[in-house]
């Protein structure tokens, strides 16, 4: 039987040195992390060795968050990047039914709301005014919707704040727009693309396997439209983030599985500026209450998925993003040392997980990512949203600046 780690072995094991752990690891799970940290490619594992990662308990899962960090140092440096933005949400009615979603309302609802694009604009220009670079637009999916309303939203948003990056759309919201108008996928995201769209948030994805997406939404895409999605957007210059949905009713078969379909992509298009993580928030979720999920992450399994990405998307995606709002301050601040590098957005508005019943808070300021990053021995700095330009704000004694750079950002 593999010795289950207590909770007091996983929030200590930043102490450990790869030295140290690495002659407690069984010979296979040594051999394949071994691998990984002298190429510094996680494309050197096979599925089977991605397996065995992915399944780590005891010392072999102390040995994989080490490892993982040390690749993160040799791959990004000690900068932990974070954007400033906001986020809007601008309708919370839905038709989808999502069972993992508290968020969505019917159109009958007492506390359902729609914005105009003109009032998502004037909650950009707020975001512009307050130190924002980037918004993140994304909402429910109403019967009904203008057919270009998601085109209206970018030509107001551009209007009244030209010099803010627009984040938006998932994939799902791609395909209902596309279905509203008519249009080719290819020359609706053109279109988008051409009123302001510039970049598109992986969102939608959970788990890109068909019997896991009927369990957890009947009536969302399907996991060959999600791809499609995403490979013509990056097609036509719109790059995208990867998510996965972690802790309800998968298994790491498919995290394992959903890693390798979006290292593919990523060696197809080179679009996918980072992958996120998102821990399933279960307290008002139908997916928990009628038994069909567990009640979210345990602790290693918050630690093992940040780490795994690191090992496995190394060479291919660097940035490994924590999402913060799904954590709570000291657990976040481990995921920086399992293999994490970014913070992901200070999010001045933030529903979606609160409305599952996340505790973190809808608005980290600035000043509180600095804190929390140089609390964790790293260095913060300010990002845009397709990690092209960089600021560090704070920069700790200890730390040369030629250590703290990442290569592409040198």
């Amino acid at each position: 039987m593999p010795r289950i780690l207590t909770q007091s072995e996983l929030e200590s094991f930043p102490s450990l040195e790869w030295q140290d752990i690495a002659p407690r690891l069984t010979p296979a799970f040594h051999a394949a992390l071994e691998q990984v940290l002298e190429t510094e490619d996680g494309r050197f594992l096979s599925r089977e060795q991605s397996l065995l990662l992915a399944n780590a308990d005891g010392d072999d899962l102390l040995g994989l968050l080490v490892a993982a960090n040390d690749l993160r140092r040799e791959l990004v440096g000690n900068l932990v990047t974070y954007v400033v933005n906001r986020n809007i949400n601008f309708t919370n009615i839905c038709f989808v039914g999502c069972k993992f979603c508290a968020f969505s309302r019917g159109p009958r609802e007492s506390d359902t709301y729609f914005l105009s694009p003109d009032q998502v604009a004037e909650k950009a220009k707020q975001a512009w005014d307050l130190g924002a670079t980037e918004v993140c637009i994304q909402g429910g999916l109403p019967h009904g919707l203008p057919p270009f309303y998601y085109r209206d939203i970018l030509r107001a948003v551009k209007n009244v704040t030209p010099g803010m990056h627009i984040h938006a759309f998932s994939p799902m919201e791609i395909v209902y727009g596309v279905e509203l108008t008519g249009m080719p996928l290819d020359g609706y995201l053109r279109m988008l693309r051409d009123n302001g769209l510039d970049t598109l948030p992986g969102t939608a994805a959970e788990i890109l396997d068909d019997q896991v997406r009927n369990i957890l939404s009947r009536n969302k895409l399907s996991t060959g439209q999600w791809i499609e999605v995403i490979r013509t957007a990056h097609r036509c210059g719109i790059r995208s983030t990867s998510t996965l949905m972690y802790g309800h009713v998968e298994t790491t078969a498919h995290w394992v599985d959903q890693i390798l379909l979006l290292r593919n992509l990523q060696q197809e298009t080179g679009g996918l500026t980072e992958f996120v993580p998102l821990g399933f928030v279960h307290q008002n979720t139908l997916l928990f209450h009628q038994g069909l999920a567990r009640s979210g992450p345990s602790l290693a399994e918050h630690l093992k998925i940040h780490a795994l990405a690191r090992v496995m998307f190394a060479g291919t995606i660097n940035n490994i993003q924590v999402s913060w709002v799904k954590l709570n301050r000291n657990l976040s601040q481990l995921c920086l040392h399992a293999g994490a590098n970014d913070y992901g957005g200070t999010l001045m508005e933030e529903n979606i997980s609160r409305e599952a019943g996340a505790t973190a808070g809808q608005y980290t300021s600035p000043e509180a990512f600095r804190s929390l990053i140089l609390e964790a021995g790293r260095i913060p700095a300010e990002r845009n949203t397709p990690y092209t330009r960089i600021h560090i704000k704070q920069q700790p004694e200890q730390f040369t600046m030629e250590q703290s750079l990442a290569p592409e950002f040198a």
